[in-house]
């Protein structure tokens, strides 16, 4: 799976997507983007979009995108990192095109 990290979503957390092909928001020099323009941008490149944005739903028109979108609770990497087996399979039981927001205790 390829995956897009959103720049508000700390890079070392692809380490713990062992399986998953990941670049991030500043590795494609898109920085500062508006999430529409990213999703547009990313949108058959990328499987799914990792997000710690929540205003994403409620600002973004997610309906009939090809592309997932995962929005985590935080971006705390000490908590991601204890969350990492529910991101992983948040992420494998994801279905093209569809929302998910995860809450990371």
């Amino acid at each position: 799976m390829k995956i897009l990290l959103d720049e508000c979503v700390p890079w070392p957390l692809h380490k713990l997507l062992k399986d998953c092909a990941c670049e991030s928001v500043p590795q494609k020099g898109w920085n500062g983007m508006k999430n529409g323009e990213l999703l547009n941008l990313a949108e058959g490149h990328y499987d799914l979009f990792l997000t710690a944005d929540q205003n994403i739903p409620y600002q973004q028109n997610l309906a009939g995108r090809r592309i997932s979108v995962l929005q985590l609770s935080t971006n705390n990497l000490r908590r991601l990192i204890r969350a990492e087996q529910e991101i992983q399979a948040a992420i494998a039981n994801m279905q093209p095109g569809k929302f998910h927001s995860l809450a990371i205790p």
